[in-house]
């Protein structure tokens, strides 16, 4: 009996120590997605409130860096690359630095994401773009630090940063028109080498019509100057099943030497094997 009262204590003191007390952050995160025209953009930051206490030219002092938020830092991620008063920022993620003024904020977008606050060491190499934006004061007081994505068109969106009765706003551009006229030049110019490859492979690997596998193979080996080794394997596969032994091993013979350049052991046995098959070896 003493010996199941030790263990049964003994378990209980490993509960304690392993459990964890989770209680709610000051400055809670929060993760925004938005799409503008067709870029991804997501925001994730912390966010602290007034509780009573004067935010800017106090507790963020005029003229000196902020983490734009709280804890680790603000951090924005364009899956395409945007532009920023004039400058191209490359898709990826940024930290936002911004040093708030009386009139105007300077924003700067920093690669390097891993910090909590700001830098103990700035490296101006990793500064991607910086601008300076105004600002203006709103109506209304803004108890937890906000920053929402506004005005959205097609092209661009209004990044808006609020706090106290302070509205800080910067625009930035998407690419929209450049991706949807490429996409658009790229449907209406037709299918392109690996659209008819793919259906080809698809064809033959199913079983499915084989004269239309051939004509979208050979269709494909036009628009391609130099066929990989790979795909004249396909494209003799084709021939094979269609009866044509003579073209197939005409252009097994071709992937053979090509897989053989390349070194590729595996592609030369599966050519040699089909070679032996037809009766070319």
């Amino acid at each position: 009996m003493k010996r199941l009262l030790l263990f049964v204590c003994a378990l209980t003191l490993i509960g304690s120590v392993n459990a964890q007390i989770e209680t709610p952050q000051p400055s809670p995160f929060t993760k925004v997605e938005q799409k503008v025209g067709l870029t991804d953009v997501t925001l994730e930051y912390s966010r602290p409130s007034m509780k009573g206490r004067k935010i800017f030219g106090d507790l963020v002092p005029f003229g000196k860096m902020w983490r734009t938020g709280a804890n680790k830092n603000t951090i924005i991620t364009f899956s395409d690359d945007v532009v920023i008063d004039g400058q191209t920022l490359k898709a990826g993620s940024y930290a936002i630095f911004t040093t708030p003024n009386q009139n105007s904020w300077d924003v700067v977008f920093y690669s390097d994401t891993e910090n909590w606050g700001t830098p103990r060491q700035w490296d101006e190499s990793k500064v991607a773009a910086k601008t300076t934006i105004p600002t203006s004061e709103i109506g209304m007081t803004v108890e937890t630090f906000t920053i929402q994505f506004d005005k959205l068109t097609s092209s661009s969106a209004e990044l808006g940063f609020m706090w106290e009765n302070t509205y800080a706003e910067l625009t930035f551009k998407v690419p929209t028109d450049e991706i949807v006229s490429a996409s658009i030049e790229q449907v209406m110019a037709g299918p392109s080498a690996a659209d008819y490859y793919n259906a080809a492979v698809y064809y033959s690997t199913e079983g499915k019509d084989l004269k239309k596998a051939e004509q979208w193979m050979n269709k494909a080996m036009s628009m391609i100057e130099n066929p990989g080794y790979w795909q004249l394997r396909q494209q003799s596969l084709i021939y094979a099943k269609m009866g044509d032994k003579k073209k197939a091993i005409e252009i097994a013979k071709k992937s053979l030497a090509g897989a053989e350049a390349a070194g590729n052991d595996d592609y030369v046995k599966m050519n040699k094997d089909s070679l032996k098959e037809w009766g070319a070896m």
